[in-house]
């Protein structure tokens, strides 16, 4: 009972606070650091959504969650650790599962192309990670089931040094483990 109520509550503050940032027209967290500039700011980059997004989840039954949950790669804008609004169904896909199931652990691997330097790059993947983590965590994803970690450019899944490659390596997978 006492743990319903937790979460319950957990529900209304983040209702309440994205009520409050959607009336200020908050900007979601956009870094401008650039890829010289730095460690960057410590916004999230995460924008707060609803559960089910934009219905989506809610209103596609299981076979089109089923299709949200084999996608399991979130892809970011250069330089930039803010969820793009397509990837909100497929967050909220894996929070629903997350939430039904609370032995799994997901861990959000945090990457980045080539440019920059690493340790800067070490930094985005890490925001971009968090910026994942957060969608869960607001959806009502307990905190323990969620991991970060960042490789930065460490892991490319393409290796050629153009924009056609890099848009693939700046991205957060969500690996699934325990039972």
């Amino acid at each position: 009972m006492r743990k319903t109520m937790t979460t319950l509550l957990m529900g209304v503050v983040a209702a309440v606070f994205l009520t409050a940032c959607a009336s200020t027209g908050g900007s979601g967290g956009q870094e401008g650091a650039g890829a010289a500039g730095g460690a960057g700011g410590a916004a999230s980059g995460a924008e707060a959504y609803p559960a089910g997004g934009s219905g989506g989840v809610q209103g596609q039954g299981l076979a089109g969650q089923a299709g949200l949950m084999a996608k399991r790669t979130i892809y970011f804008a250069f330089d930039k650790s803010t969820v793009k609004p397509e990837y909100r169904d497929i967050i909220a896909a894996h929070a629903a599962y997350l939430s039904a199931h609370p032995k799994l652990t997901v861990t959000l691997e945090g990457n980045t192309d080539e440019r920059g330097s690493r340790e800067y790059n070490i930094g985005l993947g890490e925001r971009r990670a968090e910026a994942v983590k957060q969608m869960l965590l607001v959806q009502g994803v307990a905190a323990n089931q969620v991991h970060t970690i960042s490789y930065g450019e460490e892991r490319p899944v393409c290796t050629a040094h153009d924009e056609s490659c890099w848009r693939l390596n700046r991205r957060v997978d969500i690996v699934y483990s325990g039972q």
